[in-house]
């Protein structure tokens, strides 16, 4: 049977992908970098630049992670991983290798670590319960790759060719610079009786002397000179591990090798996950969809955020958000520094990692599969830069909106700071008209309170403070009504200058 891929059913290459240009808005490039950097070596980057189009792909991802989560598999898993980075160390061995008998050495060696990876995941898989499709198919594979006359054929010659080479001794005869190598004919091994000779000197436990060679020296030129004769007082052997090597040389079947980089896909993000589950967060399977549906998240997070905080030993806020059909926009409004960005970032966070068939962080999720994810965060301004802050920002919006359809996301960040409150206000509204009426799902972080109030479906969410110390922002994002009045009547009491306090200071 043919396996194409546990990443997409299609088979389609995921390698020529690059980071979409919202991934630095939403910090989504800190996310892939933390997920990815621990397995450098296999380049997966890419499968995170990837979203997918289908509710069908993302539960196909969803099911195997689940089950690369179950212990069993996932220790199957990284056993498998070290065994097959034996092999390619090994093979590179074997290319770099200046002598014949040093490259057939590091190949057999390859090829007893290929053996083993595949007999092991095999049997490991074998005895698992597994519910993927994905991974189901690969195990039905990798079993009928195992049990094939050619991989049989493969691994007896093999167990043969090893027994036979680890019986072969000789003798070296030294004597000035002269080396003579001929067969073992029953001499004495002189090692053996010096270290008798010397048991009876020693006294207690002494240090030991002995010199570990490193594997990746290999052979320098003499004993390449004498593996050489080595191998032609054994002639038939050595003829047979050189065919052995021509015969197997490409040994690697390229589906295992597909396997072996994509399924640290889903081991990467489960190793992510750890940190975050240690420190008390959980993070869930979200329901998909391409409908107009209720959108909603239970105990959720900025994951970049969150991971920052952990290592600083600080406390994670999380959020709970909700809209029921038709609503659609979210307006956030509230205090500087109160966690209106990273609500938004956590808003498209969410979605994209939903998108990639990856649990995401919160209790429960439910959200829309999109399109394209948009993004307008404030930019810092260059003295260099041939236009203003009003006009750029302009420029960005409508961009944005000329290309979003009613399946996109629309995040905006406090656009129009740059003007008068009335110009923004006026210019807020019409953007955000246009966006109501294409249907898209939108947050819209803002300092303009009358957005929030625009009815139908927009939604006010607010950024609060604590009642009795307005200067401590609680981070917690919450659904009422905008009353920017709130925050400063505040801050008002707390340092007694409301209208009442006033007057009785004054009649006072």
């Amino acid at each position: 049977m043919d396996f194409v891929s546990i990443l997409s059913s299609d088979g389609r290459n995921l390698d020529t992908a690059v980071a979409p240009a919202y991934f630095a808005d939403l910090n989504l490039d800190q996310v892939v970098r933390a997920i990815v950097g621990p397995k450098a070596s296999y380049s997966l980057s890419p499968f995170f630049y990837t979203p997918l189009q289908t509710v069908g792909a993302v539960r196909f991802r969803q099911a195997i992670m689940q089950d690369v989560e179950q212990p069993d598999i996932l220790a199957a898993l990284n056993d498998f991983a070290s065994q097959m980075r034996s092999v390619r160390v090994h093979l590179h061995g074997s290319e770099e290798a200046s002598q014949a008998p040093a490259k057939r050495a590091w190949f057999l060696d390859a090829a007893g670590f290929y053996c083993g990876a595949l007999q092991g995941l095999a049997r490991a898989l074998s005895e698992a319960t597994i519910t993927s499709t994905g991974l189901q198919e690969f195990r039905d594979y990798m079993a009928q790759h195992v049990d094939s006359l050619w991989f049989q054929d493969f691994h007896a010659e093999l167990l043969r060719l090893r027994t036979e080479l680890a019986s072969v001794r000789y003798c070296l005869f030294i004597r000035g610079s002269a080396v003579t190598v001929r067969k073992y004919v029953g001499e004495v091994d002189y090692a053996v009786e010096v270290v008798d000779t010397f048991e009876r000197f020693r006294q207690g436990d002494v240090k030991d002397y002995t010199v570990q060679f490193p594997e990746g020296l290999g052979m320098n030129h003499i004993e390449g000179q004498i593996a050489t004769f080595v191998a032609k007082l054994y002639p038939e052997l050595f003829t047979r591990l050189e065919n052995f090597y021509q015969q197997y040389q490409n040994f690697m079947e390229p589906a295992i090798e597909r396997f072996d980089r994509e399924v640290q896909f889903y081991v990467a993000y489960v190793d992510y996950m750890t940190q975050f589950k240690k420190a008390g967060l959980t993070f869930c399977y979200p329901a998909v969809s391409h409908e107009r549906q209720n959108v909603q998240a239970t105990a959720a997070f900025d994951v970049a955020l969150a991971r920052k905080l952990i290592r600083e030993g600080q406390s994670i806020t999380c959020n709970d958000f909700h809209l029921k059909d038709p609503e659609r926009v979210f307006v956030v409004s509230g205090p500087n520094q109160g966690g209106k960005t990273t609500f938004a970032r956590m808003f498209g966070q969410l979605h994209y990692l939903a998108s990639l068939g990856c649990p995401v962080p919160g209790r429960d999720a439910q959200l829309s599969l999109f399109d394209q994810i948009f993004t307008h965060f404030e930019r810092e301004e260059h003295v260099e830069d041939l236009v203003g802050k009003l006009q750029d920002d302009l420029m960005r919006v409508r961009d944005i909106l000329e290309r979003a359809t009613s399946n996109s996301i629309i995040l905006l960040n406090e656009i129009f700071s740059s003007t008068s409150l009335e110009d923004a206000e006026f210019l807020a509204k019409q953007v955000l008209e246009t966006i109501r009426h294409r249907g898209s799902l939108c947050v819209v972080v803002t300092f303009i309170d009358d957005l929030a109030s625009l009815g139908g479906d927009v939604v006010s969410l607010v950024g609060t403070v604590l009642p009795n110390r307005p200067e401590v922002r609680t981070y917690q994002i919450v659904r009422r009504p905008a009353d920017g009045l709130a925050y400063v009547l505040a801050l008002a009491a707390k340092y007694h200058l409301t209208k009442d306090q006033l007057k009785e200071r004054i009649l006072s």
